[in-house]
């Protein structure tokens, strides 16, 4: 096991440099209880990331974009209350960004802790992620590493503590993604 201040001896099963994100085959997720009886499960369209892998997990680091009007519940009016000022207000949050500060881990099973930032609004998260492996694909020659990660914040803890008692506070999100190998 190893602290915070010792680097790690974990060698990653990925070439080093920049990864080319794979928007195609990449998806982002959420879940929020409704009236603490169900769940509304939704996606957001728009997303960009960057996977920039070094020769240890401390000197990797991933970064990613969504744009929040890019909202997908499956319900174009929901969406579109949902974008408007008294709820998510896309206009003075258009974007919600995530910067990784540590990643650790071996095998398929990982963690990768960073700062989730909403409007002017950051915060630590902690996701956990499944490394999918890396495939040689046929068609081009490529290979394409692919994770799962999962995590959790509170809504409040960005001000967006609109519709309380309608909404519930905890958001799961589940990133699903593959990064092409650098050439």
């Amino acid at each position: 096991m190893t602290t915070e201040s010792q680097p790690t001896t974990t060698v990653l099963p990925l070439a080093s440099g920049r990864w080319t994100f794979d928007p195609m085959h990449s998806a982002v997720g959420f879940t929020i209880r409704h009236l603490g009886i169900s769940k509304v499960r939704g996606r957001f369209n728009d997303l960009t990331a960057e996977l920039v892998v070094g020769d240890r997990p401390e000197t990797s680091s991933v970064t990613a974009t969504v744009q929040l009007a890019s909202i997908d519940t499956g319900n174009a009016d929901r969406d579109a209350h949902v974008r408007a000022a008294d709820l998510l207000d896309v206009a003075k949050r258009p974007t919600m960004s995530f910067r990784s500060t540590r990643i650790s881990g071996d095998g398929e099973e990982w963690t990768m802790t960073g700062d989730l930032t909403i409007g002017d609004v950051t915060r630590p998260i902690t996701f956990d992620v499944e490394f999918g492996g890396v495939v040689d694909v046929p068609v081009d020659g490529s290979r394409h590493a692919g994770f799962d990660a999962t995590g959790e914040f509170r809504r409040s803890d960005f001000g967006l503590d609109f519709a309380p008692g309608f909404l519930g506070d905890v958001v799961k999100v589940t990133l699903e993604v593959q990064f092409v190998e650098p050439r």
